[in-house]
């Protein structure tokens, strides 16, 4: 039978705690990407959405991101290396720290925004990551793009890895995501993301907008929590990869 995780980035949008909508995410996810604080998230948010994943059996990993709250991490800061490596792993600690106290064990590691951008297509920044991650603990899986440089370094750093596809983006002929700067760089009907999602899980490859197939082979496939419409979204998603009959499984499970 084929496996698949489906991870979801949390922590990261105080409404979506206060009005029960990240919560309701928590039913179709077999992973979740707790915020470290630094493009989004604080300690009372990290505290919730851990205590969320425990209640619904969600396996809970850490979203370090680039410091820089105001552009959400989706801009590139051009840090020199060791800022990178110190900035993940201090992200890292603070996770961590609350993740225990919950009762929680942090079991993988994806970066977020414009540092897994880079790090997709930069071998040093993707090393940066990697050691930042090897300073606080090195039994953990480190989550990059399919086909990336990325998950070669983080490989070569002597971590397990998973390759990671979305649903819920468009990708470009090379293979890599369609900028969130294009209009249609969202792939937000539910009912195409599930299609998206079962192509991927079956080692069929994505459709680009062109119509072409790109492959890509994948762990784990993500659903960002603030794409629009998310929930219905993830529930069409693990709806039509259990039909398809493929078994929706956390990474460490």
């Amino acid at each position: 039978m084929k496996r698949v995780d489906l991870n979801c980035d949390m922590g990261e949008l105080p409404e979506m705690l206060a009005d029960g909508s990240q919560e309701a995410l928590m039913k179709f996810v077999t992973s979740a990407n707790v915020a470290c604080g630094g493009h989004a998230g604080d300690e009372e948010m990290m505290r919730a959405t851990i205590e969320q994943a425990l209640r619904y059996g969600v396996a809970v990993g850490a979203h370090p991101g680039y410091e820089d709250r105001e552009h959400f991490g989706r801009v590139a800061l051009n840090l020199p290396m060791e800022e990178v490596r110190d900035s993940v792993y201090r992200q890292l600690v603070g996770l961590a720290r609350i993740s225990e106290e919950c009762g929680a064990t942090v079991v993988h590691v994806k970066p977020h925004g414009e540092l897994y951008n880079q790090a997709a297509r930069d071998a040093g920044i993707a090393r940066s990551v990697a050691d930042g991650v090897a300073r606080w603990r090195k039994d953990v899986v480190l989550v990059g793009l399919a086909g990336s440089v990325m998950l070669e370094e983080f490989s070569a750093a002597g971590f397990r890895v998973a390759a990671e596809a979305f649903a819920d983006r468009r990708y470009e002929k090379d293979g890599s995501l369609r900028a969130r700067k294009f209009r249609d760089a969202l792939l937000n009907v539910p009912e195409q993301a599930a299609e998206q999602a079962v192509r991927i899980a079956e080692g069929r490859g994505v459709l680009t907008r062109e119509g072409t197939v790109v492959a890509v082979e994948a762990q784990t496939i993500c659903i960002h929590g603030d794409t629009p419409g998310a929930e219905q979204i993830l529930e069409a998603v693990r709806r039509a990869l259990v039909g398809a009959g493929v078994e929706v499984r956390a990474l460490q499970g």
